[in-house]
């Protein structure tokens, strides 16, 4: 089964849910989405993977990113999803994706649900 793994090094969650995966003897495919952004389509598929709305994988804490970004709750899901793609510090992380589905990640248990 392949794992991948939206991961940003800086971030204590994400590295968390690496070394559980790696506690689990998976060694993921690491995407490091800062330096290798997802474009639009793979966000969409991302999303709709994971079956939840755009919204849901925007980092709101990033409140200079999303002011910057002029995002808002009530944008459609494909400005969302550009403007993730143009800003992907505005993606929440990390996402974990497997054959049985993805999910963000926090609490890092919860990639237990998709393993």
């Amino acid at each position: 089964m392949t794992v991948t793994i939206y991961h940003n090094p800086n971030c204590s969650t994400s590295r968390s849910v690496l070394a559980l995966l790696r506690e689990r003897g998976i060694e993921p495919v690491v995407v490091q989405y800062l330096k290798t952004p997802l474009d639009r389509g793979a966000l969409k598929t991302l999303v709709a993977t994971m079956g939840v709305p755009a919204r849901d994988l925007v980092r709101w804490k990033e409140k200079e990113a999303v002011s910057a970004a002029g995002v808002t709750p009530e944008m459609t899901e494909g400005a969302l999803l550009e403007a993730m793609a143009r800003f992907p510090v505005l993606m929440n992380r990390p996402i974990v994706a497997t054959g049985k589905g993805a999910r963000l990640c926090r609490p890092p248990e919860t990639v237990s649900e998709i393993l």
